[in-house]
């Protein structure tokens, strides 16, 4: 951080523009290798995904192919500096943590990344040739597929970052039991609950088929368990509330003496005698007025 006013408002707003101004200017240079790379990247992608007798696209725009080739050119300088972003974004919120906070930080920054891009090789390896290969099935003789490039193209991303996120779980477990959010007792017995959660969000994530849900499910589902227990060594000391953990001292039972009520000694009148003699009064003394 710059060593003038570092420690006031404007001084963390000029460190932020600073760290985000190196960040654009690193994707920026590395946009030309990607806009290189991107009919490699793409033709790669095809050959992998695509069976030998299915291994062509198609185009319907005239300049769809050269914003295709753009957008992934853009994508993929992002992925070239990414190391160099999360670098710059490390070193800015270095100073703002303790060390131990720095190495946690640390070793799950690296923990997340790499299952992200397992999540990635994943989906590429596994889901994608699947999804093609079901697609494919359902040609005939009068019906002929014609998959257009931007649609594939458009797919793939879609699944490749539904994967990388779902792949996310056991971070996102540790981040909730280190904060407390949740227990590790409510993870393990709510799995019932965690199943269908999964499976709803990979059918959003994921085309409308039973098969590649599941493909996205069920890592995600191993990925939970991984969570659950790696957050059960980062879970934080339970503190019992008073009523579950009572004082010895305080838990006997105090013999309470019962409260006496007032009994109406001999010769005192009760509530309902005094209002009977008061409107007996009261009525002589109206009668006594009239008589005159």
């Amino acid at each position: 951080m710059p060593e003038l006013e570092k420690d006031s408002f404007l001084g963390h707003l000029e460190a932020l523009r600073a760290t985000l101004l190196a960040c654009v200017r690193a994707w920026a240079l590395a946009v030309p290798f990607g806009i290189v790379l991107a009919p490699r990247f793409i033709r790669a992608l095809m050959h992998w995904s695509f069976p030998e007798s299915f291994r062509q696209l198609n185009y319907f725009g005239i300049l769809e192919v050269f914003v295709v080739y753009m957008r992934m050119g853009l994508i993929l300088a992002v992925v070239f500096a990414s190391p160099y972003i999360i670098f710059k974004i490390w070193r800015f919120l270095l100073p703002a943590l303790y060390e131990n906070e720095r190495r946690l930080f640390k070793r799950w920054l690296v923990f997340a990344a790499i299952l992200f891009v397992a999540g990635a090789a994943f989906c590429v390896v596994a889901i994608l040739p699947l999804i093609v290969r079901f697609s494919a099935a359902f040609a005939s003789d009068y019906l002929t597929p014609v998959l257009g490039l931007s649609n594939f193209l458009s797919l793939s991303g879609a699944l490749i970052l539904a994967c990388g996120a779902m792949f996310q779980m056991p971070v996102a477990i540790f981040i909730a039991v280190r904060f407390g959010l949740v227990r590790v007792e409510s993870l393990r017995h709510g799995r019932p609950y965690a199943l269908i959660i999964i499976l709803v969000i990979a059918a959003i994530l994921t085309p409308p088929d039973v098969i590649s849900q599941l493909l996205l499910a069920l890592p995600t589902l191993l990925l939970y368990e991984l969570g659950i227990i790696l957050a059960s060594s980062a879970a934080p000391p339970i503190e019992e509330a008073p009523w579950q953990s009572p004082d010895p001292a305080s838990s006997e039972t105090q013999a309470v003496a019962p409260v006496a009520m007032p009994s109406q000694e001999a010769g005192e009148s009760s509530p309902d005698d005094t209002m009977y003699d008061f409107y007996k009064k009261e009525a002589a003394r109206t009668d006594s007025d009239d008589n005159k």
